[in-house]
């Protein structure tokens, strides 16, 4: 009988033998490895603004010649994994006369419900400046030298999630956009995502991506990472996850275009300023990588994060376009065809990862107290249930299981 593996206190052979047995990128092995090393050590401890303005300030020692000045931090709403602190910083950017500058440092805790590496994040947001709206980037600490856990430091963008008057639940989920804002604001949600899935990205510094080829390679280094996560962290087995990734190895689609994926581009995830509806900043980049487009059109076209229009029949992907008007504009914006087999088969791919994000680490990060937002993640565990339900019915839609 095999030994039972403790996954709150892994041994280096345990976790030797996933990375073997799941071999994906470079970074997301560190990051992945790196959380299973330290899982066994002591739990999230709070931290203060004061020590967050220290490490701030330790950093930045490494960065500016010119005296400065970090104040007014505080504390940031908003995402479920990663601590936020706004502040202020007066300098005197190189070449440039003195000035002030809103600023966001954005930190992971000890453990996070998605374990994402800081320097891809900083590496593609840096990236896509110029490209689509996005944060200015500054500076990083990769790995955590100055700061508790590693952390960047982006300009902060002015605007808001949703509409004003409107309601939502956590992330945006649950958001209604009026009719009078759909138009304008959706012809940006579309064209923004196909000049992502266009940009060329073969000559941006993304140092910590490996690059795949054309074929199936980025689609199995997908699959790996989050397969290797769900063994990292479910509590018990899910026979239907079984299934579901056998299944979608047996029939991995090869990838004709390789993009940058964002890999959560959805509403609740972009700042638009509401005085002239335009989309002032597209946040959450932590989990892009290199690969397919369809995973992001299918992501984005999950109900979660639309509704219905006021016929109450049509789907409106974000609460913006329904379906096939926003297939024709993202292909006319993108010259990328929409194949829809593809788009079945990310769809399945994406509540697999839905689960294992929300059902192992969203319950594995919280039980060994290693996040900030405990109670938070624990209430989001709670959607793995109906995220089952709805794969369960996928897969038995699937011809070949038929």
């Amino acid at each position: 009988m095999a030994a039972t593996v403790d996954k709150n206190r892994p041994s280096p052979e345990w976790i030797a033998e996933l990375r073997r047995r799941f071999p994906c990128e470079t970074e997301i092995d560190r990051v992945l490895t790196r959380k299973l090393e330290r899982r066994a050590g002591p739990p999230y401890a709070p931290v203060t603004l004061a020590q967050l303005q220290a490490g701030t300030e330790s950093l930045l020692k490494t960065q500016l010649v010119e005296p400065f000045t970090v104040r007014d931090c505080r504390w940031l709403s908003g995402g479920a994994s990663k601590l936020q602190m706004a502040f202020t910083l007066d300098w005197t950017p190189p070449g440039a006369a003195a000035t002030s500058t809103a600023l966001v440092l954005r930190m992971e805790p000890s453990e996070a419900i998605t374990e994402t590496s800081r320097l891809r994040e900083f590496q593609i947001i840096k990236a896509m400046e110029g490209v689509v709206p996005v944060p200015p980037t500054y500076w990083i600490d990769a790995y955590g030298e100055h700061l508790p856990y590693p952390a960047i430091v982006y300009g902060f963008a002015e605007g808001v999630t949703k509409p004003s008057a409107s309601s939502s639940n956590v992330s945006g989920v649950g958001t209604f956009m009026p009719p009078e804002i759909r138009e304008t604001l959706g012809q940006q949600f579309v064209d923004h995502l196909a000049i992502t899935h266009s940009f060329d990205w073969r000559q941006a510094d993304l140092g910590a991506y490996d690059r795949p080829a054309i074929g199936t390679q980025a689609l199995e280094w997908a699959l790996n990472h989050w397969e290797r996560v769900w063994e990292e962290d479910a509590h018990e087995d899910v026979p239907l996850m079984r299934l579901t990734m056998a299944w979608l190895r047996r029939n991995m689609p090869p990838v004709d275009h390789v993009s940058v994926v964002h890999g959560d581009y959805r509403l609740g995830n972009f700042l638009y300023t509401e005085q002239d509806l335009k989309i002032s900043a597209w946040l959450d980049w932590e989990l892009a990588y290199l690969g397919d487009r369809h995973e992001d059109l299918s992501w984005c076209a999950k109900r979660p994060f639309g509704h219905l229009a006021e016929d109450g029949k049509t789907f409106l992907i974000g609460g913006f376009l329904p379906m096939q008007a926003f297939v024709a504009r993202y292909e006319k914006a993108s010259g990328l065809k929409v194949d829809p087999k593809r788009m079945q088969y990310y769809d399945i791919f994406n509540n697999y990862k839905a689960v294992a994000i929300v059902l192992a680490t969203g319950y594995r990060a919280p039980r060994n107290g290693k996040t900030h937002q405990d109670v938070l993640v624990s209430w989001i565990t709670g959607i793995s249930y109906s995220l089952l339900d709805e794969l369960r019915t996928q897969m038995a839609q699937t011809a070949e299981l038929l």
